[in-house]
């Protein structure tokens, strides 16, 4: 239990550097669409040898368990949980802070629950609807800040992510009975091996990459971001959700938007407000009031 803790804490605290190091990538004249392609290009080749290596260590084991109907379950998380949700993310970043990107995705847990109580009877308690309700008016003082300041693509930015936490809810729901099927070191290279052929495609159909200019300091963005914030996060919550189940994995989170808030305004000068710490620590406490719980 506790190392599923211990992994689900410090991949969303990887997790948590992703908007700093596309914003870094955004300065350096990138766009979403650059972004998801270059990071996943950097990525998949950790996940190919992965999957060669536990495909050879189990001696065909893992190729009878990956029948057709399991590589089209596969293929859909991989759309979900990776492919549609960075889209997304990446673009949101477009157009709001790194603050409000992060705490936007961190209400995800209420997501995780709620979708759990309609879909799967998940039990739904009096202290997460408070939790969601503190969460949310949070969110909300600090989207009404941001807009003050940046103008009206706060809205289209906020919705935009609010798209990744729900995408994201659902593969963590959906991944649960998959991971423990194939284990989450095979689950994670076949899921984002196959998110890599829709990623791929997206850039073939988007990108002139005749046109694209990358500088140095972008391609360090870049490695770090699919290193540290893709390849190893993804694999850490894997098995933390398999270990621990999902609702516990979204609610380890807590330091993930703190972490994100600081780099911001030290590293991208990214404003802050009174109203936004407010904002800020009623989201943080609002997730956290579920931590204490399970504690």
């Amino acid at each position: 239990m506790y190392v599923g803790m211990f992994l689900a804490l410090l991949g969303t605290l990887l997790f948590s550097l992703k908007s700093i190091f596309i914003k870094f990538a955004y300065a350096q004249g990138l766009d979403a669409n650059s972004v998801l392609v270059l990071r996943m290009a950097i990525a998949v080749p950790f996940y190919v040898v992965i999957l060669i290596y536990l495909l050879v260590k189990q001696k065909g084991e893992a190729v009878a368990v990956i029948s057709k109907p399991i590589t089209l379950q596969v293929l859909g998380l991989g759309f979900l949980g990776y492919y549609l949700s960075s889209l997304l993310d990446l673009m949101g970043l477009e157009y709001i802070s790194a603050q409000l990107e992060r705490l936007t995705l961190f209400t995800y847990p209420f997501l995780v629950a709620i979708i759990g109580y309609f879909l799967f009877k998940h039990p739904l308690s009096k202290r997460m609807i408070a939790s969601l309700i503190i969460s949310y008016l949070g969110l909300w003082v600090v989207m009404g800040q941001e807009l003050q300041i940046t103008g009206n693509n706060v809205l289209l930015g906020t919705s935009l992510v609010m798209g990744v936490a729900l995408s994201f809810s659902f593969y963590v729901l959906l991944s649960k009975a998959m991971i423990q099927r194939l284990g989450s070191l095979l689950f994670t290279a076949l899921a984002m091996t196959a998110s890599s052929f829709l990623v791929f495609a997206h850039g073939a159909i988007q990108i002139d990459f005749s046109q694209l200019i990358i500088t140095q300091e972008a391609w360090v963005w870049l490695m770090l971001l699919a290193i540290f914030s893709t390849v190893l996060p993804s694999f850490m919550m894997s098995e933390a959700i398999q270990r621990i189940g999902p609702t516990q994995t979204g609610v380890m989170g807590t330091l993930g938007p703190i972490f994100t808030i600081i780099l911001a305004i030290y590293l991208l000068d990214e404003p802050i407000t009174v109203y936004m710490i407010i904002g800020m620590l009623m989201v943080t406490c609002g997730v956290g009031v579920l931590l204490i719980k399970k504690n």
